[in-house]
């Protein structure tokens, strides 16, 4: 009944008003999954903070993802700005259903961001008061992200089943921040803490499991017609290498996060980013997966992306300007990964 539906409602995708939807769609979803990986790790370790030992190893930390975090919430920004200017009929549907954790994000990234700048410029003695805030900041932004995804899994439904689940991926999430927070340290830092960033990955790696593995359960549980595309045939043939890469990318950590921490004894730094770099693909997968099974809905199973669109002759206008800033975001994070590549030095101001 739905993909009947949806056929009924797709437009010709050879004229504007079938096609520019789906690029508006495609720029969203990747804004989107490039803010999650990009600011996922330095939201990791945020929250890894706390864990560190000394000052001296808290500001290695921050040093790792200093030149970094704050352009990385750019792709944010330009996800949820198309969201709005491209599809304002689901703009005002979700964050009108996510009102709360989305204010609380925002609240949470302010107080993180604060922190940031004001721990470098604090006595010695408030300097732990902002790395507490630091902490909190990430995780808070990074748990309401998690209640967020869940909410549009389960077609923001508000009976206490679906609250109690948007929140465990919350925290399913947070732990998934961290192995990415902590794969990212061990390829950044070097001598003890390096060795604690081993320790704190195998410490979330089985949490960021279960936070796939829940999604993975409950997204065809919500909808038949989600059901339908993983489980008939041959569907359920084709995209089977999607889950078996993505347990053998959760075996491929586990073995390497095992070995490390001899090699890292003896200053070998062979294999230090497997850890960060197969997280990244379990997150690729993941994202795949679930644009594979809400596509073409924005909103499941109630509003599709070109129901939810804006005129074609918006979407002109605003389409030329995507192809104008787009490529200076990408141009901008490539030339800063490159320029700061490399093990971080000591935190200097």
């Amino acid at each position: 009944m739905h993909e009947a539906l949806v056929a009924l409602t797709t437009p010709d995708l050879s004229q504007p008003a079938g096609w520019l939807p789906l690029v508006f769609a495609l720029v969203m979803a990747l804004a989107m999954l490039a803010y999650v990986i990009l600011d996922g790790y330095d939201l990791g370790v945020g929250v890894l903070l706390r864990r560190a030992d000394n000052a001296e190893q808290k500001d290695a930390m921050v040093a790792s993802i200093g030149p970094f975090w704050d352009a990385n919430e750019t792709w944010l920004v330009l996800g949820v700005g198309i969201l709005l200017v491209a599809f304002p009929l689901a703009h005002g549907v979700i964050l009108g259903a996510l009102y709360l954790p989305v204010a609380l994000m925002l609240v949470s990234l302010t107080l993180r961001g604060v922190a940031f700048d004001f721990r470098v410029k604090a006595r010695a003695e408030h300097k732990p008061l902002w790395d507490r805030a630091f902490y909190t900041g990430s995780l808070l932004a990074g748990w309401s992200q998690g209640f967020m995804l869940g909410a549009l899994i389960t077609g923001f439904s508000t009976d206490w089943r679906s609250q109690l689940f948007n929140a465990l991926i919350g925290l399913c999430l947070v732990a998934a921040y961290c192995l990415l927070g902590a794969g990212w340290l061990i390829m950044k830092s070097e001598g003890l803490l390096q060795l604690h960033a081993v320790r704190w990955a195998q410490g979330s790696l089985w949490f960021t499991a279960a936070g796939v593995a829940a999604i993975s359960i409950a997204t065809p549980w919500v909808s038949q017609r989600i059901f339908d595309k993983w489980f008939s045939f041959p569907n359920m043939v084709m995209l089977l290498p999607i889950p078996a890469m993505t347990v053998a990318l959760f075996v491929l950590i586990a073995r390497s996060l095992k070995r490390l921490p001899t090699r890292l004894a003896s200053n070998n730094q062979y294999g230090a980013a497997v850890p960060f770099a197969c997280t990244v693909g379990i997150f690729l997968l993941a994202f795949y997966g679930l644009a594979y099974s809400l596509f073409p809905w924005l909103v499941v199973d109630q509003i599709t992306l070109w129901q939810a669109a804006s005129s074609p002759e918006a979407l002109q206008v605003i389409f030329y300007g995507v192809v104008v800033v787009l490529p200076v975001i990408v141009g901008y994070t490539v030339f800063s990964y490159r320029v700061f590549w490399g093990k971080s030095t000591a935190l200097k101001y």
